[in-house]
């Protein structure tokens, strides 16, 4: 399916989720697709595994059938999503985030799932270590010690005045805890003053913010599925009370967020690909070892630094990825 092919099934009337009918004749192996967040927002991650696929030589529909399940920010379908793509008897699972990726763990450990977006596996019991899972589940990590350091030195050299941090997060994602302990060591340790704010639900995000600007003078959001959904509403809320925004991916800069340093999430979802790929030619998930973020983009929305006024420094300019004006 070509980018433009999907945007206009997503920009019809009629568009019926999941893309891939239930009642269809399935050819080839069968994968069961897990995101997270709404097909409307996150629509351009599947169409980045398909892409992935068909550079291997996996075709939808001709050698192959995806089928793709949102979970639409709801955990509580999650389970029901599971049991129907067991029933369907897919052979391998690819999820994205956290609390997909546990969920699917939860409901099978034969079922081969790769993952996609998971800050810690080994902590979360899904692999007994990077090198060799051990178990079902291998995929992409979007753990690294080092960024989040690094988004907060950004942050503060792109808004000097930065002393009070919040840092925004979803309650229900099982990595919050663990996320929430490197930002607030490492806030500390640059002389950052950070306080947690936690929402479960897209309402929560516009109440959170009633009254923040008193209490901090930047925002540090964290990656997860329920961000990453409401990544417009943020960046705008952000930008109507005053507070420079360090964003986890690229996305958020383009809704208008101030900058973002990340690994680029349609990329990881092309890299899954791989993984299908091998697993789908004979390999074991156990022996497949975890991949890590290769590269950080760093993206900066000019437009946005002058509403806040703001001087991007040019050595950071420099630096830059991709330039937003």
């Amino acid at each position: 399916m070509r980018r433009r092919d999907f945007i206009s099934l997503v920009s019809g009337s009629a568009v019926a989720w999941p893309l891939a009918a239930r009642g269809q004749k399935k050819r080839g192996p069968v994968i069961g697709f897990i995101d997270p967040g709404l097909a409307q927002a996150n629509g351009s991650f599947l169409v980045s595994f398909l892409e992935g696929m068909r550079e291997l030589g996996w075709r939808d529909g001709e050698n192959m059938t995806v089928l793709d399940r949102w979970v639409e920010n709801q955990p509580a379908q999650l389970p029901g999503i599971m049991a129907g793509l067991l029933a369907e008897r897919v052979d391998l699972l690819v999820t994205g985030g956290s609390l997909v990726t546990n969920g699917a763990r939860a409901a099978t450990d034969s079922l081969p799932i790769v993952m996609v977006a998971v800050g810690d596996p080994v902590a979360f019991g899904l692999a007994q270590s990077l090198a060799r899972p051990g178990g079902n589940v291998t995929g992409l990590s979007n753990v690294s010690l080092d960024l989040v350091a690094k988004r907060l030195q950004l942050l503060v050299e792109i808004a000097p005045a930065t002393k009070r941090v919040a840092v925004l997060a979803d309650s229900r994602d099982p990595g919050t805890p663990t996320y929430w302990l490197q930002t607030r060591d490492n806030a500390t340790r640059i002389g950052l003053t950070p306080q947690l704010v936690e929402v479960a639900t897209a309402d929560d995000i516009d109440s959170v913010f009633i009254g923040l600007p008193e209490r901090a003078d930047a925002l540090f959001v964290t990656i997860n599925p329920l961000t990453v959904a409401n990544r417009t509403k943020i960046a705008t809320l952000a930008l109507a009370n005053g507070l420079p925004t360090s964003c986890p991916i690229r996305d958020f800069v383009v809704a208008g967020g101030l900058q973002s340093s990340g690994s680029s999430l349609q990329n990881d979802f092309r890299r899954a690909a791989d993984f299908v790929d091998r697993i789908l030619k004979g390999a074991r998930p156990a022996d497949l070892p975890i991949m890590q973020p290769t590269k950080f983009e760093l993206v900066i929305n000019v437009k946005t630094a002058g509403a806040f006024g703001l001087t991007v420094p040019p050595t950071m300019l420099a630096i830059a990825d991709e330039v937003i004006e």
